[in-house]
């Protein structure tokens, strides 16, 4: 039996999200499960350029990276997206380079109130 990771992460142990994603047709197939689940065949479905073991390839390297989750009913699997990955990606790489644009704006914007004021006086 495989053993199952946390679905939170720390910091350090985010390599296998960001090999998931890096690769554009696991991209393809986030954006797919986005919009709710799939069984595998409406996956491979989608990519026609693609063999369903291939597909199957994807969908296991997007589950390893926990940001896939499947669960069976009878002979079909659905597949499910799992943000929790992305958010802890975002959390640590993007929203720490975006607090200084945001405090930025907001300076940008008093400063402009401020000496629309002035002028208005």
């Amino acid at each position: 039996m495989q053993e199952r990771r946390p679905a939170f992460r720390q910091h350090e142990d985010l390599e296998d999200i960001w090999r998931a994603l890096s690769n554009p047709t696991r991209r393809a197939i986030l954006d797919l499960l986005r919009d709710g689940p799939l069984t595998t065949g409406n996956v491979a479905n989608a990519f026609p350029e693609l063999s369903r073991f291939a597909v199957m390839q994807h969908l296991r390297v997007l589950e390893e990276a926990d940001l896939v989750l499947s669960r069976r009913e009878g002979r079909r699997r659905f597949n499910y997206l799992n943000p929790v990955p992305i958010q802890q990606i975002h959390d640590r790489w993007v929203s720490r380079y975006t607090r200084p644009w945001t405090e930025a704006l907001v300076d940008l914007r008093d400063g402009l109130e401020a000496e629309t004021r002035a002028e208005s006086a």
